[in-house]
């Protein structure tokens, strides 16, 4: 039996001054260098000691840190976040040791073509606006970046306010609501959130010439905010067109014509604004093809809409994946922490399903209305040139 215990604080890549872009992941890799209280090594071995793992993660809107371990260190779990959390030593020294690793990272990030592809479309999908900056920053934001902006930035945002605290598992919650109490009671007092801006127009993208064995072709547009009501009638038109083996872009390019190994299309949300993101990945003698089959199940999904076995398999599999998906603490930890620290609620399990299982076919196509009527964002990488992209899926205005 397990615990998982995390803390999400409500501060991302998005709330960064531009100046400072990646500031938010550098203090996720700080605050696991030391405490006041503990080194590097002493927090990794106290993790080890009772195999468990402990990590985080950097988001566009906020930052987690969590950590997993037998149900019977529960108290040691808890205790360790928070002294990470409300205490870090953030020295000089490991500033300077941890930015040359976040160099690597962003080094390594620019070998992998598909994430470049990516890294670019939200670039132009959100021009101009922190949602397109890079999460981990840019080689230059990271080399400028000094030891007391890390600190500042801490000092203002990492507070009691912007900071959710999850556990779940096997636990008494008097007994959890007292050790989290305690562990965090050094945070500062107040709201280290920020004002957020929405973003503005779309641009229709670009061709990036790169020496790769694959192009890799990444495509959409606007998707939804985190509280519109259409969100579920997305997330079903998505599985239909691109989220499962039974999609019609798996089917279509994979399946019958073997033109990819990687093809998807996926949906992320924010609290002002969405993306609708379309994958493939293929060889520049396939890449035209695959750009015009993927521009063809566009204009069929648009002309026609999904059929009703379509509907019901798309709602099947939300809803069964969603309820598996939550059958490790994990899981639920983290569910209910990004709930709370982004929409200031937790939404009962049977309430998500009801939603989606509530999806019909007017729902469905009035927000292929909404999404696929805007013009699309078209980043295509590798030995492709500009002229091989299909007319339909060329500049918008």
């Amino acid at each position: 039996m397990s615990i998982s215990a995390g803390a999400w604080v409500g501060v991302g890549a998005r709330d960064e001054p531009e100046q400072l872009s990646g500031v938010s992941h550098f203090l996720e890799h700080l605050l696991f260098k030391g405490s006041e209280t503990r080194s590097a090594r002493e927090i990794s071995q106290t993790i080890d000691r009772v195999g468990g793992d402990i990590n985080a993660f950097t988001a566009k809107e906020y930052t987690a840190y969590y950590c997993r371990l037998p149900a019977r260190h529960q108290a040691l779990g808890i205790s360790l976040l928070g002294d990470v959390l409300t205490s870090p030593a953030l020295r000089d020294d490991d500033v300077e040791n941890e930015r040359h690793v976040i160099l690597e990272e962003l080094a390594m990030d620019d070998d992998s073509p598909d994430d470049v592809a990516h890294r670019a479309f939200m670039r132009h999908l959100f021009p101009e606006h922190p949602l397109g900056w890079e999460t981990a920053g840019s080689v230059e934001t990271v080399e400028a970046i000094v030891p007391d902006d890390v600190r500042t930035f801490f000092g203002q945002h990492y507070r009691a306010g912007s900071t959710v605290v999850a556990v779940s598992g096997p636990l008494d919650h008097h007994a959890a609501l007292d050790q989290v109490t305690e562990a965090f009671a050094a945070l500062t007092p107040g709201d280290g959130r920020i004002a957020r801006t929405a973003p503005g127009a779309a641009t229709s993208g670009e061709i990036i010439d790169d020496d790769t064995e694959q192009v890799h072709i990444v495509l959409g547009m606007h998707g939804l905010r985190r509280s519109d009501s259409d969100r579920e009638a997305l997330d079903v038109v998505n599985h239909v067109f691109g989220g499962g083996l039974s999609s019609r872009l798996f089917d279509e390019i994979r399946e019958r014509r073997g033109l990819a190994y990687s093809v998807y299309s996926g949906v992320s949300s924010y609290a002002d604004a969405g993306a609708f993101t379309i994958y493939a990945g293929t060889q520049p003698a396939h890449a035209t093809q695959v750009m015009e089959l993927i521009h063809e199940q566009l204009e069929l999904l648009i002309k026609d809409g999904i059929t009703d076995d379509e509907l019901d398999i798309a709602k099947g599999y939300l809803t069964g994946a969603f309820e598996l998906g939550l059958e490790d603490t994990g899981s639920r930890m983290a569910r209910s922490a990004g709930l709370l620290v982004t929409t200031g609620e937790i939404r009962p399990v049977a309430d998500q399903v009801a939603r989606w299982d509530a999806v019909q076919h007017d729902d469905t196509r009035r927000v292929i209305e909404r999404i696929f009527s805007q013009p699309l964002t078209l980043i295509a990488l590798g030995p492709l040139d500009a002229a091989s992209v299909p007319v339909g899926l060329r500049a918008h205005p």
